[in-house]
């Protein structure tokens, strides 16, 4: 019986195909930016979480309060020191601590001048090995620095492969920091950021030399020991800092954050992002759920004599009921279907530009089967509660009204 309701469906859709493809037009692209904003959104909340597992669940980061951005980008007047390092060096629990100084600089290659970051940091072995894994770099051409070593700078991605100063910087080429010429010595491996892949890097000793920076420190990392729980060294730190930097609750000056509490916030963010753009999506598709209803009220004026002649032979008021009811819902399914293919297309389309002339993965469209079946089934319940009241309107016709019906 099922079966013989979907066929007079897709029967009375074949004979109205104008009408039909209107209608699955509203659905389709109601149910395409939804899915649209569902990837993206969904992809960027990958991503983060990718990120954050990269940490790790033994470190614990510090930095001034109330910095915007970049750490050392915003002029904040508050700032950490080196005492700082040393004070967090002596928690009990803390294995290791490291950090890096960040300032904003002119670089000069190929006649050409552009402003970016430069990232100043400690070059023992133990330290680098640490920043490298918090910060998920890795050397893709060349090597990073040595104690000992000066004027030698490392690069990121972008500086080799996106041409920034229309020319490929390689291992060898002289780059011009602040008036100072440094040695390429390395280009680092695609972070995935575009902000991050135009840092260039180099020692502290350096840093402190072109920027005058004494002994200002804008991010530090702490790594625990093995079995210490990361929560309490971290409230250890915290305590210890606030007496050192003679502060309270009240006037606290600094931040110290896990991964946990990290991905904890973005994932807040996120959430109210993904909630605001679904009810983006939702309005679309009621708009295209009220498309259908129309046309199913005039599906049910037309077919008032077929629906006679139904009942006249002993159709019941539930099977016109159904015949109708699955007729929405299949305009809404078939709709459904199309916005997601083409959904699909246009989501990994807007992925590849991200990747290819943005240079970041950050911008990813997920595909999680979730997402497909879940839109795919909207699209179907949207369509059957669209055409509910005209599908109950047409039951309750009378056979003989309906037969004379003109």
């Amino acid at each position: 019986m099922i079966q013989d309701y979907f066929k007079i469906a897709f029967r009375s859709l074949k004979q109205r195909k104008t009408r039909s493809f209107l209608t699955l037009l509203g659905i389709f692209l109601s149910i395409l930016t939804l899915f649209v904003l569902l990837s993206l959104s969904l992809g960027l909340n990958e991503f983060v979480n990718e990120q954050f597992e990269l940490l790790g669940t033994d470190k614990f980061f510090v930095q001034a309060k109330g910095q915007a951005g970049a750490p050392g980008a915003s002029g904040n007047a508050v700032e950490l020191t080196m005492d700082d390092v040393r004070v967090i060096e002596d928690v009990s629990g803390v294995e290791m601590v490291t950090y890096f100084m960040i300032g904003n600089g002119k670089l000069e290659f190929n006649d050409k001048a552009r402003y970016y970051l430069v990232i100043g940091m400690p070059v023992s072995d133990n330290q680098l090995e640490l920043i490298f894994e918090a910060s998920d770099l890795e050397i893709e051409e060349g090597r990073f620095m040595k104690e000992g070593e000066s004027k030698k700078i490392v690069v990121g991605y972008n500086y080799k492969h996106k041409n920034l100063f229309k020319k490929s910087l390689r291992s060898g080429d002289t780059l011009v920091v602040n008036g100072v010429e440094f040695e390429v010595i390395g280009v680092l491996e695609a972070v995935g950021n575009p902000q991050d892949d135009q840092q260039v890097y180099i020692s502290e000793d350096d840093f402190k030399d072109l920027f005058d920076s004494g002994e200002r420190v804008d991010f530090i990392y702490a790594q625990i020991k093995l079995g210490e729980d990361i929560k309490e060294v971290a409230n250890r730190a915290e305590r210890k800092l606030m007496k050192f930097r003679d502060v309270k609750e009240e006037t606290l000056d600094f931040t110290v954050s896990t991964p946990e509490e990290l991905l904890g916030m973005f994932n807040d963010i996120l959430n109210i992002l993904t909630a605001f753009l679904v009810g983006i999506g939702a309005i679309s598709v009621l708009v295209g759920g009220i498309g259908i209803a129309n046309t199913m009220y005039t599906s049910v004026l037309e077919r008032q004599k077929e629906i006679g002649t139904m009942k006249a032979i002993g159709a019941k008021n539930s099977d016109i009921l159904m015949i109708f009811v699955i007729e929405s819902g299949v305009l809404g399914l078939i709709g459904g279907a199309m916005g997601i293919i083409i959904g699909i297309i246009i989501a990994k389309s807007i992925e590849y530009i991200a990747a290819v002339y943005v240079g970041s993965d950050m911008l990813r469209a997920s595909m999680n089967p979730l997402i497909i079946i879940g839109c795919l089934a909207f699209a179907f319940f949207v369509g059957l509660i669209s055409g509910v009241l005209p599908s109950y309107q047409a039951s309750k016709l009378k056979p003989v009204d309906a037969l004379r019906y003109e």
